[in-house]
């Protein structure tokens, strides 16, 4: 089980990052602000009501529904205070399988967004449990291709079928390509240019 205070770490540096932006900040989800995403991570935890819509579209008009009220009706500082307290009491058990990669994209949304940033070091356990979570499976699904991901140190992952497409990055870069934010990923591609460009185009991830 994924250690659950590299769940806590990425909690508190999202706070901080909060904290420090305000609520107005832009992030790489597109159209949310950091009240936006705060509001997200409190609604993921304590509203258990709108988590279908995470996963389901017709129920996706809900959950934002909820997310924006939770939003314009919690004051900022109480905002950041509940997402930094952590889950409720049932949830801690999971919280480092359930959030360490969530809070790491999510650090890296905000981060990202701001001018001149520059990819920050993970501690080797961080680096480790992204690198558990991070597949080539669903990118095999988008392009008519065999993915291969490949980390220093690492045995590489490889799916699919058709040209290799290879991706070469860190643990962090590879998640965050992974997760959907391709133009905010420092990560090497090579392969055919068509398949790579459709790749890079791909609705993926989170």
């Amino acid at each position: 089980m994924t250690d659950p205070t590299l769940a806590q770490h990425e909690r508190t540096t999202i706070c901080d990052l909060f904290v420090a932006l305000g609520s107005d900040a832009p992030t790489l989800c597109e159209g949310w602000s950091s009240a936006d995403l705060a509001a997200h991570l409190v609604v993921r935890e304590r509203r258990p009501d709108s988590g279908p819509g995470l996963v389901w579209p017709p129920l996706a008009g809900y959950t934002d529904k909820v997310r924006r009220a939770v939003r314009d009706r919690t004051p900022w500082e109480k905002l950041v205070e509940t997402v930094r307290r952590g889950p409720p009491w049932l949830l801690r058990p999971f919280d480092g399988p359930m959030n360490t990669v969530e809070f790491f994209i999510h650090v890296e949304d905000v981060r990202r967004a701001q001018d001149g940033w520059e990819p920050r070091p993970l501690s080797p356990a961080l680096a480790d449990a992204l690198w558990a979570r991070v597949g080539p499976g669903e990118m095999a699904k988008k392009v008519p291709a065999t993915i291969v991901i490949t980390s220093p140190g690492r045995t590489d992952k490889e799916r699919g079928t058709g040209p290799r497409i290879t991706l070469a990055g860190d643990p962090g870069e590879l998640t965050m390509f992974g997760a959907g934010r391709q133009g905010a990923a420092r990560v090497e591609i090579s392969g055919d240019a068509a398949l790579v460009a459709q790749l890079r185009a791909a609705s993926l991830g989170i």
